[in-house]
């Protein structure tokens, strides 16, 4: 099968696997809609709602989490069209003993790149997997933070979906919460160690500080960069600084408690080919774990 023929599959086989998860998600919704005329509804606990609030500002809480991030990129390459890009992105922490965590992040990118100049076809994928491992220490204290490995495994090999090179590094985090205020760091840096020799070489940095404040028992906003450092580029391609602000409402996404997100970025530092601003939407389906 073609490259496009692939493409083609995967883009049908991931929209039906998202309207497959909308309809089993909203499902339980629906009957539970159809019995509020005849039984009370469990009332909303205000402190619950608060904790995973204040958890989701967290990205190495202990809690279990499959974000659906969708964003559209604007003003890419030379025609100055749109990149979509669907990351799929689940957290889930381990208890290790009574003084540690592990927590797994991954991220896996859908990515539908635009036609790079008249005559050229739009492409189709999935981008290089990350997958982040924090060591935190568990404690009840404001502070908390991570250390560990990050990975970055290819999808594929389209130039423009992929970097076709293994690449692996060190990541960190730390912030602290006080009150309704969350502030933050999360970094980390890879390198190609493995992989299509045919491609360049990856040495990049990301850098994401973030800043969130809790407006209600179920209301966040955030301010955050995502910060990329591309070290084998030169001039305006080295960087990408995009200004990000997110509203977060948590509410229900069927049986499941759920954060959604509303946000828009504009790119003050970006390569030549873009993007030059963002547009992201977001549904993030928690799995508290009663205690």
């Amino acid at each position: 099968m073609s490259p496009s023929g692939v493409g083609v599959v995967m883009k049908r086989f991931m929209e039906a696997l998202l309207i497959a998860g909308i309809a089993i998600g909203t499902a339980p919704a629906v009957v539970h809609a159809g019995q509020q005329a005849t039984n009370n509804a469990r009332p909303v606990d205000d402190d619950e709602s608060e904790k995973l609030a204040k958890k989701l500002s967290n990205p190495i809480s202990d809690l279990v989490s499959v974000p659906f991030q969708f964003n559209w990129y604007q003003n890419v390459g030379p025609l100055e069209l749109s990149t979509f890009v669907l990351n799929v992105q689940p957290v889930i922490p381990l208890q290790l003993s009574n003084d540690w965590n592990l927590i797994l992040r991954i991220i896996v990118p859908f990515v539908g790149q635009p036609p790079f100049f008249t005559g050229d076809v739009s492409t189709f994928g999935v981008g290089d997997i990350t997958s982040s491992f924090f060591f935190s220490p568990r404690n009840n204290s404001g502070f908390t933070w991570g250390v560990g490995p990050v990975f970055e495994t290819p999808s594929s090999y389209q130039p423009t979906i992929g970097s076709g090179r293994y690449s692996i590094g060190p990541t960190a985090v730390a912030l602290q919460q006080t009150g309704k205020w969350t502030i933050g760091t999360l970094w980390n840096q890879v390198w190609s160690v493995a992989g299509d020799k045919r491609r360049a070489d990856v040495e990049e940095m990301f850098l994401q500080p973030f800043i969130a404040y809790q407006a209600t028992h179920t209301i966040t906003l955030t301010v955050t960069s995502e910060t990329t450092a591309n070290w084998q580029a030169t001039g305006n391609d080295r960087w990408t600084v995009p200004l990000l602000g997110l509203i977060s409402k948590l509410d229900k996404f069927g049986p499941f408690p759920a954060s959604y997100q509303l946000g828009l970025s504009w790119f003050p530092a970006h390569p030549d080919l873009g993007p030059s601003w963002n547009i992201r939407g977001a549904v993030v389906i928690l799995l508290p774990v009663k205690k």
